[in-house]
């Protein structure tokens, strides 16, 4: 693979490689492990992860870069930001190979992801210039109030696997411009997309003389996150990935009342009305439910569809899933890649035993595949089952291709209400052509989700909008709108301006 070889030569990537930086030096004096690609199941390159000592040094540096860092103008930080999406557009190729090679994405999608770097990019060197706050009229005469925004310190970011890159740049784009350093604790599935994602912004800072500390990086396993969790000196832990982790962050994050920006599981359905245009149905639907192996937290997992048009939708879905294309990612010609790892493949067929016990029926049967190409072990087919919304299994989340079709009857509430019954609140969509159901999805007594979409399906949100969910999806809000708030502390000031010391709320306090 050509751009894997200049990747590997540009950044000294052979053999075995440290795991911790504070910019241009790297370290790793913790266990080693390995980076396996599920696309044909070799090595790529074994990692020295991080100590308890190096977390240690890496606080350390980062508390001395933020003393300097904040004092640096906000718009001239934007410009380190945009001199690093100008350096993410000359290696979208490279990095964007890297990452469907290690994860497994389509490199459509890796190219996506990178583009999503970037995307963030420009946004947070607009935001450098907009960091706004709130003037307000005091009661008291001659004085004035206002409130503003003060970077926190050190962030921390706790990413996962299916978005090795992308996540991590929506954090500490807008945590930069806001003054704040960062230190990454990526994935140890993914763990070279960051060793090179660090590379990549440690020669920005160095060519423009920004002391070692503001990007920090970590790799290692869930003990790094918990040194991350219990850190007082860390204000802020942003953590994507299961429910799972997600709680036992917040518990440790709360029990030293710092603040978390969770962005956990998914469990997304589109609903499609008796009016819905069936084929751009078929079209999200699909790409919902296969796109990185059904390995997003926004990938459709229900189908919820009104009786009058159920077999027709199921009819075409049946024959859109013939047409998926499995195989390597890197070849442009398939549509759908491998999971993550073999444990990734152990949920998948775990969720299958649990349809078949629970009474679900297959309308496109699951199974892993094997033979020539698919030699990682890690490769399976896309599923679908017809199934009941109460089944216990349909309200979990699987991290894998398998869609559930549910019929429900009567009017739109009834499709919304089997849509918010399940305890993830991330992502929501519905295909229709009919104003009082759309309007009646998005209206409070609608979707209890994060994200509602109407003729688009549940995966892919652009940067402009903050992305994020309710309920067990953690509440957190990243990347686009007014999402930078998360980043900063807030103050609000008086300013007194008069000759006296006159009180709130008419308060007489006369002494002398």
């Amino acid at each position: 693979m050509k751009n894997l070889d200049q990747l590997f030569n540009r950044y000294k990537l052979d053999g075995l490689i440290n795991g911790c930086s504070t910019g241009s030096e790297w370290f790793g004096s913790g266990d080693k492990f390995k980076s396996i690609s599920p696309v044909d199941g070799k090595l790529i390159v074994e990692i020295n992860g991080g100590s308890k000592k190096d977390f240690n040094e890496i606080v350390k540096v980062s508390k001395e870069a933020f003393k300097e860092f904040r004092k640096m103008p906000a718009p001239k930080r934007g410009d380190l930001v945009r001199q690093f999406g100008n350096k993410l557009r000359k290696e979208k190729e490279l990095l964007g190979t890297l990452v469907s090679y290690e994860m497994g994405k389509s490199y459509q999608e890796g190219l996506g992801e990178v583009q999503e770097m970037i995307d963030i990019c420009d946004f947070a060197v607009g935001l450098s210039r907009q960091l706004h706050g709130l003037t307000m009229h005091s009661e008291r005469t001659n004085h004035r109030m206002y409130e503003q925004y003060h970077p926190l310190g050190i962030v921390g970011i706790i990413s996962a696997f299916n978005f090795p890159v992308a996540v991590w740049s929506w954090n500490v784009a807008l945590a930069w411009v806001c003054g704040n350093v960062s230190i990454w604790k990526p994935s140890e599935k993914t763990p070279l997309c960051s060793i090179v994602c660090q590379k990549i912004i440690g020669e920005v800072l160095k060519k423009n003389n920004i002391p070692e500390g503001v990007s920090c990086l970590i790799n290692g396993d869930y003990k790094i996150g918990e040194l991350l969790s219990t850190c007082k000196h860390i204000p802020l832990i942003s953590a994507t990935g299961s429910t799972r982790m997600g709680k036992v962050v917040a518990e440790k994050v709360g029990a030293r009342l710092g603040k978390t920006l969770l962005e956990l599981g998914g469990n997304n359905a589109i609903i499609v009305t008796p009016n819905a245009d069936i084929k751009m149905t078929i079209m999200g639907s699909v790409f919902g439910a296969v796109g990185t192996c059904g390995q997003r937290c926004t990938s459709t997992r229900r189908l919820i569809v009104h009786e009058e048009i159920y077999d027709n939708v199921r009819s075409s879905l049946i024959n859109a899933y013939d047409q998926i294309k499995i195989g390597d990612p890197l070849d442009s010609n398939n549509h759908m890649g491998p999971l993550i790892d073999k444990q990734a493949v152990k949920l998948y067929e775990n969720a299958i035993s649990q349809v078949n016990d629970q009474g679900g029926k297959w309308l496109v049967k699951g199974g892993i595949l094997n033979g020539n190409g698919y030699n990682s072990g890690c490769y399976v087919k896309p599923a679908i089952a017809e199934v009941d919304h109460s089944l216990k299994i349909v309200h979990q989340e699987t991290f894998a291709p398998i869609l559930y079709l549910i019929k429900y009857s009567g009017d739109v509430e009834n499709a919304i209400d089997i849509q918010n019954e399940v305890d993830q609140g991330l992502s929501s969509a519905i295909m229709t052509n009919n104003l009082v159901d759309a309007e009646s999805f998005l209206s409070h007594w609608g979707s209890d989700c994060g994200i509602a979409n109407v003729n688009i399906g549940t995966s892919g949100a652009e940067i402009g909008g903050a992305f994020g969910g309710e309920k067990e999806t953690g509440g957190g809000r990243e990347s686009g709108s007014d999402a930078w708030k998360i980043y900063m502390r807030r103050q609000t000031n008086t300013i007194n301006f008069s000759s006296e010391l006159p009180l709130a709320q008419g308060i007489k306090f006369d002494i002398g």
